[in-house]
């Protein structure tokens, strides 16, 4: 029988006594042979005298071969190939694009992920496993919505996921360069994990020891403490990004945007502060226009309605897409208006119009219908709803996106209608054109007894723009500059002039009805046509725009029409909150306290949205401290207005906002 020592696989760990010092003790007496050769070396034979190694570099190379050390440092390295994952697939340059403070506060968080999953799954293996996983699927759906829509995914989007995957299936998702480029890390990383659980794969959890385990989640909970709950991130000029929504790294700027989502009352508010401005205002003289009354007032808020030549004079098109809207002046007062959005976010420009609240007051990125709308909140609606309007809500898509079917009948809405409702549309591509979505506003106005308000969201124009072309002729296209013409930006254009012909279908309509008709219609935001085609209209990087060049980008065409005399305007330029309070105006509404303010704001402010301001003499700026006294006293009276409207229902002066 051999001993047992030579059938081992793996050698007897021996521990010395400190007492020896580390030391080898005397060796037992053996019976094993022991060689008399002598240690010298044999003759003939040079023998080299090795130089002695440093015991820092021993203990570091007796560190490394050290096979829990190994796999330990292959959790280490996890968090760091995970933010240069996430970050090419955020289109970022991960070793040049961000600052060193912007670097560290985003690896704080890819380790605190990492080591939340290591506390929780008990294994470094699995919890890296999971953490590089879920971060390169994060990554990944923040890659598509940036490439579609010109930002990257903020805290409020997780609520708009139904009306996200509504859509889902328009979009070209071919993986890019920095898609391939991330699934190599994540890849490669995944080899290394699998090397490090050949290495050293232990049974069962790894638990922590008690200490450990306290002071990992004490230190979790201060950091998460330091960077919601103080001044930390604007000390050192850490903001959520909406302009340049890439500038922090995705995850900081994602965590970013969550630590400013609570909304906090304006500095100096209270409920008695918000009566005595509306003491103040209800003093003033009532206004209204005197002009009748509409029997129908017909709103339509146009999907991506834009008339992206006039925003962008260098952009040169094979012909006008927007031939009748251009040709419209008899009873009929136009321009441009400042939209809160680009790009997407639809719901917020209803909100803006139908409240005359500011999405400037609310955390940025937010969604108001999801988040801060009520019951019984007052709005342009319950203004109409008290001189008995039938309010209608019609969008003819599905009724799952942006929390309508709750903020509708709230605000006072009587019905609402959506896709299943449409008799016979008629699509373009895959959405129900403008024209077959009118004539169901033609059914309405003509079906409903008394007067009507009709709200029209439309869908024809919605993006994606790599959808075939059903039903949609390539008309117009971009010819100049260099990088604006693409498939995609044609079939936009193209679009925009079915929307012309549905205009023209719409106006000829009501020009013939014995009804009193209003027609009031806005595009809700430019289309997402990428950062290329961007880029090449301004012919510059986006991130070197001026503020008066972000101007153009958020621009979209209004008007107001009517088939009686109204006054005729042109070339107005208004933001989308006091959209609302024209259109009472020029109904012949009296004015409500509140829209009273938005008019006398609108004289010394006429743009006060997201990304800034517009004074009278059409300077702009992004900065409150660049306006004047009489319009930074308005503005901070609109602040602590539009907080008490929004959060503070219980403590409403009475009739104000209705």
């Amino acid at each position: 029988m051999e001993p047992e020592l030579l059938t081992t696989g793996t050698a007897p760990t021996i521990e010395f006594p400190e007492e020896t010092g580390g030391a080898v003790p005397d060796a037992p007496v053996t019976d094993t042979h022991v060689s008399d050769a002598p240690a010298e070396a044999s003759e003939g034979v040079s023998q080299e005298t090795e130089a002695p190694r440093s015991p820092r570099f021993r203990r570091l190379q007796a560190f490394l071969l050290h096979r829990e050390n190994a796999a330990r440092a292959v959790f280490v390295i996890g968090p760091w190939l995970t933010y240069l994952m996430v970050e090419y697939l955020n289109n970022n340059d991960p070793f040049h694009s961000l600052t060193t403070e912007q670097v560290a506060l985003n690896l704080m968080w890819y380790y605190l992920i990492f080591w939340l999953f290591r506390l929780v799954l008990g294994r470094k293996g699995l919890a890296a496993w999971t953490a590089s996983a879920a971060c390169f699927l994060f990554a990944l759906a923040n890659h598509y919505v940036l490439t579609f829509r010109g930002r990257i995914i903020f805290p409020c989007d997780l609520f708009s996921i139904g009306t996200a995957a509504n859509v889902a299936g328009n979009f070209d998702y071919t993986p890019d360069k920095n898609v391939w480029i991330a699934a190599g890390i994540l890849a490669g990383y995944w080899v290394l994990l699998l090397l490090g659980q050949l290495v050293f794969h232990p049974k069962g959890r790894q638990k922590l020891r008690l200490p450990a385990a306290i002071a990992s989640w004490a230190a979790i909970a201060v950091y998460l403490y330091v960077f919601f709950c103080t001044p930390l991130l604007p000390t050192i000029g850490i903001y959520a990004q909406q302009w340049k929504t890439q500038a922090n790294g995705f995850l900081l700027n994602f965590m970013t945007a969550l630590r400013y989502s609570f909304v906090s009352a304006p500095e100096d508010y209270s409920a008695e502060r918000a009566q005595e401005l509306a003491n103040e205002i209800d003093q003033q003289p009532a206004v209204s226009s005197g002009l009748e009354l509409p029997e129908n007032l017909v709103v339509i808020m146009n999907e991506s309605f834009a008339d992206m030549a006039a925003a962008f004079p260098n952009l040169e098109l094979t012909e006008d897409p927007l031939p009748f809207f251009h040709s419209l002046t008899e009873n009929t007062v136009k321009g441009t208006m400042i939209s809160p959005v680009t790009g997407g976010g639809t719901a917020n420009v209803e909100f803006e119009f139908l409240t005359g609240d500011s999405l400037a007051f609310l955390p940025s990125s937010t969604v108001a219908y999801q988040l801060y709308c009520y019951d019984g909140m007052p709005s342009l609606v319950s203004q109409l709803k008290k001189l008995d309007y039938h309010a209608i809500a019609f969008h003819p898509y599905l009724s799952s996106g942006w929390n309508r079917t709750s903020v509708y009948p709230w605000m006072g809405f009587d019905r609402q209608f959506y896709q299943e409702d449409v008799e016979n549309p008629r699509l373009i591509r895959k959405y129900v054109s403008d024209s077959s979505d009118y004539e169901q506003l033609y059914r309405w106005t003509d079906e409903t007894e008394g007067p009507a308000f009709l709200f029209n969201v439309t869908m024809q124009n919605h993006s994606g723009y790599a959808q075939g072309w059903n039903n949609l002729d390539r008309s117009v296209e971009a010819a100049a500059p260099d990088g604006a013409s693409s498939s995609a930006v044609a079939q936009y254009l193209s679009l925009a002039k079915e929307s012309d012909n549905a205009i023209r279908e719409l106006i000829e309509h009501y020009s013939a009805s014995d009804e009193r008709t209003m027609v009031v219609f806005f595009g809700d935001h430019q289309p997402p046509l990428g950062s290329d085609f961007y880029k090449a209209v301004y012919g510059k990087n986006l991130d070197d725009r001026t503020t008066e060049e972000v101007f153009q980008e958020y621009a979209v065409p209004f008007f107001i029409w009517a088939n009686y005399d109204i006054p005729e305007a042109e070339d107005l330029t208004i933001s989308a909150n006091y959209l609302g309070t024209l259109t009472a105006y020029l109904a012949g509404l009296e004015l409500t306290d509140y829209q009273k303010l938005h008019w006398e704001m609108m004289s010394q402010l006429p743009v006060a949205t997201t990304i800034g301001f517009m004074l009278p003499d059409g300077t702009v700026t992004d900065r409150e401290d660049d306006l004047l006294e009489e319009a930074r006293t308005l503005y901070e009276a609109y602040r602590i207005l539009a907080y008490n409207h929004l959060f503070d229902e219980d403590n409403h002066p009475d009739g104000f906002y209705d």
